[in-house]
């Protein structure tokens, strides 16, 4: 639930990175078809997870239409990459999920890459089938959740 690389990559686990992330280059991002983002999140996801939740989100945006040329590696700093395809911050609305629905688990002193997961209109998914929003069982946990602008 970690991060944008292959899990055999042990160079990346010990050291977190930040990167300049530009999502576009041209003001406007195509519409992101939010199905199409779900369909892929469920194809690509297991049972379990793999450490990779950030990986299998972004090839679900990807796969939905987004462009994403740069990325960061950990789950946590995705916020900035969402707003840029046309994601909004908005306050979490774990009661009331929409297709599309994106939130982020901020880092905490046991999980320092954070996890992010999509909401497909049934369940959140990101690198497995979650049972819930709530995969941290830690009680320092933060949310930052993000829904799709039907403006753009």
């Amino acid at each position: 639930m970690i991060y944008d690389v292959p899990s055999v990559d042990h160079s990346m686990v010990h050291t977190p990175t930040h990167m300049i992330v530009t999502a576009q280059d041209s003001p406007k991002q195509p519409s992101i078809n939010v199905n199409k983002f779900s369909k892929k999140l469920v194809h690509r996801a297991s049972y379990r997870s793999s450490s990779q939740c950030a990986k299998y989100v972004r090839i679900a945006l990807q796969a939905a239409g987004a462009k994403i040329t740069q990325h960061p590696i950990a789950a946590a700093d995705w916020g900035k990459t969402l707003q840029e395809i046309g994601y909004q911050k908005i306050k979490p609305a774990f009661d009331n999920p929409q297709v599309g629905d994106i939130y982020i688990i901020n880092r905490t002193q046991k999980h320092r890459y954070g996890h992010i997961a999509g909401f497909t209109g049934s369940q959140w998914v990101s690198d497995f089938m979650q049972t819930s929003y709530d995969v941290y069982k830690d009680k320092n946990v933060t949310y930052t959740y993000y829904r799709l602008d039907q403006s753009i």
